[in-house]
């Protein structure tokens, strides 16, 4: 396990694959920790750096007072990958990691030169209906509200399946203050503005049954940029690199070729 400490929070973070290989950094969704990705990884193309972390009040990582601002969640991960020497890497962000994505490429093109926006959007509902969200969590914990997220993060199919139980476990085993704090930093973004001034190589990666950010928000999302690209996985939900990592990983692998990032 490695730790960086970048000040006002320490970041839990993995590192697979060679030193000096091009680099592929992954953000993940409100509510998971960094083995989101365990499945999708042994299908991508040997040789890649792949940096994964806990976003802060997150699995390992430290748990700052909230609530947290996009803004500090955008530092915290171009802290991190200055404290790696990391630049010029593909970033692929889901769900709020997807906005953390669009900061970061506004902020720091040295840093990325290339975009996955899976399953997120420049803006995702509204600031009333996360501060609901905020106050039930304070109030009541994770788990009250349990089931009815994973009736938005999974299709019926998977959530047929045992595995549902392990997603579900590790949901409400994170902190509820962090849960708390960066639901807040989602409720107060907007990046419809900055999005549209990116130019970079973007693509859009949504699934048909997603009932956190549907389909179409991440096709608006990701035709702000210009010359992005999109695709839909059907019958995946909000995590589809969980449901379907096949077909993720192809679509994920396709672009790296073409970026040439590979």
């Amino acid at each position: 396990m490695n730790l960086a400490d970048l000040g006002d929070v320490q970041l839990h973070y993995r590192v697979d694959g060679p030193e000096n290989g091009p680099p592929v950094v992954f953000a993940n969704s409100l509510g998971t920790d960094l083995r989101l990705w365990d499945d999708l990884l042994p299908m991508l193309p040997a040789g890649l750096k792949i940096v994964r972390y806990d976003k802060r009040g997150h699995g390992l990582s430290s748990l700052p007072r909230g609530p947290y601002h996009m803004g500090a969640l955008v530092k915290d991960v171009e802290a991190l990958l200055d404290y790696l020497g990391v630049r010029d890497a593909v970033f692929v962000g889901l769900s709020i990691g997807g906005m953390i994505a669009q900061g970061l490429a506004v902020k720091r093109l040295d840093q990325v030169r290339a975009v996955v926006l899976s399953n997120t959007g420049a803006k995702i509902g509204t600031r009333d209906m996360w501060d609901e969200r905020v106050a039930a969590v304070e109030a009541s914990g994770i788990e009250p509200m349990a089931d009815t997220v994973m009736e938005r993060w999974f299709s019926p199919a998977f959530r047929a399946t045992p595995e549902l139980q392990l997603w579900r476990n590790m949901l409400i085993r994170q902190p509820a203050e962090g849960y708390a704090g960066c639901a807040a930093a989602i409720g107060g973004t907007d990046f419809y503005t900055t999005t549209a001034g990116l130019r970079l190589p973007a693509l859009g990666i949504a699934g048909s049954d997603d009932g956190s950010t549907p389909p179409d928000l991440v096709r608006e999302t990701v035709d702000l940029i210009p010359g992005s690209r999109f695709h839909l996985i059907r019958g995946a939900g909000h995590l589809p690199c969980v449901e379907t990592p096949v077909e993720y990983a192809n679509v994920l692998n396709a672009f790296l070729h073409e970026v040439g990032h590979i």
